[in-house]
């Protein structure tokens, strides 16, 4: 992983728990077939037949690709409690999980688009 090559959003964003503003990251409307992958290491982590609308600005998925790419952190930070999205190769901080999304899971990961890189499907 070569953090250099990162934007200072995305550095911000994935190394020091940072977040983007509603509505403003490239994915939030994105609806193309493919898979969303980690910006630092390039692990898939979202696919997108389980991305949503939630209407929040963020890109938002009611499941992972597989539960083993992410790391799950109880996050009481700001005066709330949450819990954190990471990505489980390299620690990346992608977003948070919350139980309000659709079916089948009841999940809603929502995720700052500055962590994502998307690879369209052939």
């Amino acid at each position: 992983m070569d953090l250099k090559k990162l934007t200072p959003e995305q550095y911000h964003i994935t190394q020091e728990c940072g977040t983007e503003r509603p509505f403003t990251g490239k994915y939030y409307n994105h609806h193309e077939n493919g898979n969303y992958h980690c910006i630092c290491c390039d692990q898939i982590l979202f696919e997108s037949k389980t991305k949503f609308d939630s209407g929040t600005g963020w890109p938002s998925f009611y499941d992972a690709t597989n539960k083993k790419n992410i790391t799950f952190i109880e996050d009481k930070s700001h005066g709330m409690h949450r819990v954190e999205v990471r990505c489980s190769n390299c620690n990346s901080h992608l977003g948070h999980v919350f139980p309000d999304g659709p079916h089948p899971t009841g999940q809603r990961y929502c995720i700052n688009s500055a962590s994502l890189d998307f690879h369209k499907n052939d």
